[in-house]
């Protein structure tokens, strides 16, 4: 009797996701283009039903096996920064901020001073912030709500757009910037009834298209602060990368929680094309120092921008 021969079709198409949830599993993601992909693993586990049902149908022991453990590993990432960390919330001072890239400084001015207003907030950090988009801010009426600022606009060499600004309801201390492939500054808020806030408006390079571009945006979360037991540090910006990221979630093993993931509210995207809806991409992070609570986290539009802006409710330490 002839030996019926095995059917690989299943195991074939079960690989990719199986090597896909080895890279998220493992952090194990190197270069070009592993590092960009990996922004994708929401839809790589909402996919990866697709060679499950397929082996299943075809009954192929080995390759549902496969497609289950890719499935299961895929689902476990993201589905599992749902839920919330606990964090400190009870006997500090609030603090509000939110994070905006303003798209090579075309996002509504207006709408932006509409936002620090309606959620009354102490802080506002910026990417992409142009000459142009500074001009349009204050006449906006930005400096009547947030009255000290630090603005950084592009060096030499790089684009208009590559500029940044915190804006502040309290006095500035210092300033400085965080060097990286983009002008990020870095302000210290003498916050009143709460301890100096070290804020930083992250940008970093987009690992996107290339090996370089890849080691660029390493670096640059490589150049971060860390935080620190004299001040309360803060980094709120695009860091064009997601939680799926083995450098981001190095970035937050020195000591810093997601925000948004400590308020629930992970899976939010942030970033979208402005000419198709898809993809959705979750690139912009508020992350404070463990001591910091998270009462809540919300993701806004913003007219103008290809990114949502990140509004965060904080709770800072006693002084």
């Amino acid at each position: 009797m002839r030996r019926r021969p095995r059917d690989l079709l299943p195991l074939a198409l079960a690989t990719p996701w199986a090597v896909w949830a080895g890279l998220r599993a493992t952090g194990a993601e190197r270069g070009f283009p592993w590092v960009p992909a990996m922004s994708f693993t929401p839809y790589a586990a909402v996919t990866s039903v697709l060679p499950l049902g397929v082996a299943l149908a075809r009954r192929s022991a080995p390759g549902t096996a496969l497609a289950a453990l890719a499935t299961g590993a895929l689902g476990a990432a993201v589905l599992g920064r749902r839920g919330t960390c606990p964090t400190p919330t009870e006997g500090g001072r609030p603090f509000r901020l939110a994070t905006v890239n303003m798209l090579h400084g075309r996002a509504d001015a207006g709408g932006l001073v509409a936002l620090v207003r309606d959620h009354d907030l102490d802080a506002l950090a910026l990417q992409e912030v142009t000459p142009e988009a500074e001009a349009a801010l204050r006449a906006a009426g930005i400096g009547d709500l947030l009255p000290h600022d630090h603005v950084l606009h592009a060096r030499p060499g790089n684009p208009p757009g590559a500029g940044g600004a915190v804006w502040s309801r309290h006095p500035l201390t210092r300033r400085g910037r965080v060097p990286g492939r983009f002008d990020q500054p870095r302000a210290l808020l003498a916050v009143p009834g709460g301890p100096p806030v070290d804020l930083t408006a992250v940008h970093t390079q987009p690992p996107a298209r290339s090996r370089r571009d890849v080691a660029r945006w390493e670096a640059d979360l490589h150049e971060l602060p860390d935080p620190a037991p004299d001040v309360v540090r803060v980094l709120a910006g695009d860091y064009n990368g997601t939680l799926d990221h083995a450098a981001f979630r190095r970035l937050l093993g020195r000591g810093y929680v997601d925000a948004a993931r400590a308020a629930g509210e992970a899976l939010t995207t942030t970033w979208s094309p402005q000419s198709v809806p898809q993809p959705r991409l979750v690139i912009d992070h508020v992350l404070v120092d463990a001591r910091v609570g998270v009462r809540s986290v919300r993701v806004r539009r913003v007219a103008g921008s290809d990114h949502r802006a990140v509004v965060a409710e904080l709770v800072l330490p006693t002084a």
